[in-house]
């Protein structure tokens, strides 16, 4: 009987123990409770916050989807070959939790003003969007664009794939310690970088000291396959310029004398001498069209992106443009940039093939191009600005103490306030002008250097400085001292230029110089002699041992003033290793 009641005995111990549960069985069931409740509570929080990270979500009021939605859609962050897409929280919202958690912390301020109706027309959003902006660029830059950096990094980028001046500044920024935002604002929204001032771009684009990477050996190694990919394209296209340049010069003998067809003429040649320009290293350059691409605008950052690199690397043009001239060339003739009275049809890059070399006396630059189509110029009498000359081919070399030359070059004379250009004064301004004794305003202001000025205003309009001169003994003394540009001037149809350029342009009372020049059949040959030895006060002399910056301006078609075609700035030495080298013969 007692055997038979011992499971009964356990049966009832367990229903004690179930009826009235221990301390220890009960922290265990809320424990149990907890941890499901919690999966349940995380589940459903973080299904939520998903939610809310979404485009659909993101999109939801028509603050978003009218205004920034719509400049998104059409960026390649939202569509492009690859077919990778950003959505809104792949730029604004962090990945890692905690930062998720502040960032969305600080959206409730955003939802605040979305039910004040801050920014809900157009016109609402626009008069704060550079304070929004201005928002994001100070968050990006605090975290080193920690959310650019979720998809791209400058570590693992492959310059060989990138433009010239991309891969420059991305192997800039991590030798010094910019990041992605410093350059990439407006990259998905209309940018509104243009609105700040110089000294916030200046505060906002700083290099951050633990910012500096080190650069990888993959970089490097890009960065090589790409210049010897571009120096096999540069070499194709010479040939095929030769070839072109060949073909003209052959079919203009063929008509000249046609019992000699196969000889190429002379015409052109004249200056230069003895030379052999057969034997002469021949580099082809790209001239294209400027624009209203002034000094002041170079070093304006809100016009050019490249300013900080210009102005505080003291980098030098070629650095990051040497290869994409046709390029900008393409885009300011047609009034992309930096142009607002464009030419219907007129040619945004000229290629020029240049020889130089010298003998005892002289120093002799050749030069050959292919004409173009003529473009009738719509605000100049008969579609001419020049009728007197089809063509004027200009050389010009920067003396010691041009400040900036030898990143510029020919920039340095080249001002917003100058004849044709945005900044240039009133008739009525220059009449009333009191130092007229000291500059030719007959055409207008023309080019000079702002060491011949007092201040040049870079940032505000009207930007130069024409009418701030320094006195007449100060300007006599700039030459002397070095602060010149020279310049030599060939003309179709006038005599040749040899002059100075300091306080304005003016030609005369230095050392002549031969040139000529032909247009035979389609393509032009022109040559320019100038004695190697400088005689009078500015004049350059040629040494051994010394580099010189130069530069190159074509008038083709017709065109005067600021219409014409230019080089960037290159070395010329007559030994040594330059861009270019004048050998003797």
């Amino acid at each position: 009987m007692v055997e038979a009641q011992k499971p009964a005995g356990v049966i009832q111990k367990v229903w004690r123990v179930l009826k009235r549960p221990s301390a220890r069985y009960s922290l265990l069931t809320l424990l149990g409770g907890g941890f499901v409740a919690g999966i349940v509570f995380w589940g459903s929080f973080n299904t939520v916050m998903e939610a809310t990270n979404t485009m659909p979500f993101c999109t939801s009021c028509h603050e978003m989807k009218d205004n920034v939605y719509k400049e998104y859609d059409a960026t390649i962050h939202h569509s492009n070959r690859t077919g990778v897409q950003a959505v809104c929280s792949d730029c604004h919202v962090p990945k890692e939790w905690t930062h998720k958690m502040v960032r969305k912390i600080q959206a409730s301020n955003e939802v605040f003003h979305w039910l004040l109706g801050s920014v809900n027309t157009p016109e609402k959003f626009d008069a704060k969007r550079l304070t929004l902006a201005k928002n994001v660029w100070n968050s990006m830059k605090s975290t080193d664009s920690r959310e650019c950096r979720n998809c791209h990094t400058l570590e693992s980028m492959n310059p060989e794939f990138q433009k010239p001046r991309a891969r420059q500044q991305h192997l800039a920024a991590m030798e010094v310690g910019n990041t992605c935002i410093d350059c990439h604002k407006g990259i998905a929204h209309k940018n509104v970088r243009t609105l700040l001032s110089d000294a916030e771009i200046e505060a906002l684009e700083k290099p951050v000291k633990e910012y500096i990477k080190t650069i990888p050996a993959s970089y490097r190694e890009g960065l090589a396959r790409a210049d010897a990919r571009e120096k096999a394209t540069e070499a194709a296209r010479k040939a095929e310029i030769d070839a072109a340049v060949k073909s003209a010069l052959a079919s203009a003998a063929a008509k000249a004398a046609p019992a000699a067809a196969g000889a190429a003429p002379t015409g052109g040649d004249d200056a230069g001498g003895k030379i052999n320009w057969g034997a002469v290293e021949a580099k082809t350059l790209g001239l294209f069209y400027p624009g209203q691409a002034s000094f002041e605008w170079v070093q304006n950052g809100r016009d050019h992106g490249g300013a900080r690199a210009f102005t505080r690397g003291g980098d030098r043009c070629v650095t990051c443009h040497d290869k994409e001239v046709r390029d900008m060339g393409a885009k300011i003739v047609k009034g992309d940039k930096a142009e607002a009275t464009p030419i219907p049809g007129k040619r945004p890059f000229v290629d020029v093939k240049v020889q130089t070399a010298r003998d005892a006396q002289n120093i002799y630059f050749r030069f050959e191009w292919l004409k173009g189509a003529h473009a009738a110029v719509p605000f100049a009498e008969g579609g001419k600005l020049d009728a007197k000359n089809e063509a004027k081919l200009t050389v010009m070399f920067a003396g010691e103490k041009v400040e900036r030359a030898a990143q510029a070059g020919c920039w340095t004379t080249c001002h917003s306030d100058a004849r044709n250009m945005p900044d240039a004064p009133k008739k009525e301004a220059m009449d009333a002008f009191a130092g007229k004794e000291l500059i030719d305003l007959a055409n207008g202001v023309t080019k000079y250097l702002a060491e011949s000025r007092t201040a040049i205003e870079i940032k505000e309009s009207p930007r130069g400085g024409w009418d701030k001169l320094k006195s007449k003994e100060e300007l006599a003394a700039l030459a002397k001292d070095g602060s010149a540009m020279e310049f030599l001037r060939w003309r179709a149809h006038e005599a040749p230029e040899h002059g100075l350029i300091v306080a304005d342009r003016h030609a005369g009372g230095l050392s002549p110089i031969k040139a000529s020049g032909a247009l035979n059949g389609e393509t032009y040959v022109v040559v320019i002699a100038r004695p190697l030895k400088g005689a009078a006060p500015g004049e350059i002399t040629f040494e051994p041992g010394k580099k010189y910056v130069f530069n190159i301006a074509l008038h083709d078609d017709f065109a005067n003033s600021r219409f014409h075609h230019v080089s960037l700035a290159y070395e010329l030495a007559l030994d040594g290793e330059a861009e270019f080298v004048a050998k003797p013969q």
